[in-house]
């Protein structure tokens, strides 16, 4: 690419049904991330999960890329794919680091402020929400602040700090991807995701973590969740939907989310959920369906 992103021409309109495909695709697979989060953390420390999650993940997506023929990265774009896949990746290897001691469906509340995020950012940017978009935020910001009543992170400083964090590296990193000069399509999310594990592996090493005994099985099938799920499919979608319809609508996700991920931890993990979640699922699915009543593409 010659031009940044925001100089460009406007990038075709997506078809509904593929929007709402990568859309869904975002609610239920990223929902299920925590649970799987949560498993491979039996087997993993920290920062070496991240690291192999995305390095696998970032590798395969460019090697298929590799073998359609399609352009590897410029100087350039690599420079422009290590400073989003630092924000994105790091976003996310901070969610593992607070499930060490948070669980997965409280974790998933608290990104949940994502969107609100990403409104301030875009406007910082230049582009703040419309007023149907707004109101779309706040009725599911108070959702998500249902879900968080009668909860906290009592004994857990380490990953309070995480979750505050992670929704601001995860806005600025959405932000940027659609304006610097990025890779385009697969060969971009293979590259942030490479260049974000490639700084995990440092970290990692910087920290001193190594496996202390082979993960279980039931470990490995979390990675491997991560790995082909969570973020070949789930990273794909995401860059599909961040560079094509409002950046609001792409990260509702956030909302449903923590609905899925609640759910999953009290089936699998045991996690309690109350019955006034149920009236936050209300909240939540409505905040979506009020941004998705805004313009779909910029």
């Amino acid at each position: 690419m010659t031009e940044s992103r925001a100089e460009t021409p406007s990038i075709a309109a997506p078809s509904q049904s593929r929007v709402w495909l990568a859309l869904g695709s975002l609610y239920w697979i990223w929902g299920s991330t925590y649970l799987a989060i949560r498993v491979a953390l039996d087997g993993f420390p920290p920062l070496t999960l991240a690291a192999l999650r995305f390095l696998i993940a970032g590798v395969l997506l460019l090697a298929w890329q590799r073998l359609r023929g399609a352009p590897m990265p410029t100087r350039q774009q690599w420079g422009a794919s290590a400073i989003v896949g630092a924000l994105l990746v790091g976003a996310n290897t901070l969610v593992t680091i607070a499930e060490l001691s948070v669980s997965s469906g409280l974790t998933a509340v608290a990104v949940g402020s994502v969107p609100l995020w990403i409104g301030v950012v875009s406007g910082l940017f230049g582009k703040w929400p419309a007023r149907s978009e707004w109101l779309g935020l706040a009725v599911g910001f108070c959702g998500v602040a249902l879900l968080n009543l009668g909860s906290g992170m009592r004994g857990a400083p380490l990953g309070a700090a995480m979750l505050l964090l992670s929704p601001l590296c995860w806005a600025f990193g959405s932000i940027l991807s659609h304006r610097l000069r990025m890779p385009e399509g697969l060969t971009g999310t293979g590259a942030l995701m490479l260049c974000g594990g490639l700084m995990d592996v440092v970290l990692a090493v910087v920290r001193g973590e190594h496996l202390t005994q082979a993960p279980s099985g039931r470990a490995l099938i979390g990675l491997a969740w991560l790995v082909f799920a969570g973020s070949v499919v789930g990273y794909s979608a995401y860059t599909f939907l961040i560079t094509r319809i409002r950046p609001t609508l792409a990260t509702s996700y956030a909302y449903v989310n923590p609905v899925v991920a609640m759910a999953l931890g009290a089936l699998f993990l045991h996690e309690p959920i109350s019955a006034s979640a149920l009236v936050a699922m209300g909240f939540i699915l409505s905040g979506v369906a009020l941004l998705a009543r805004a313009k779909v593409t910029h």
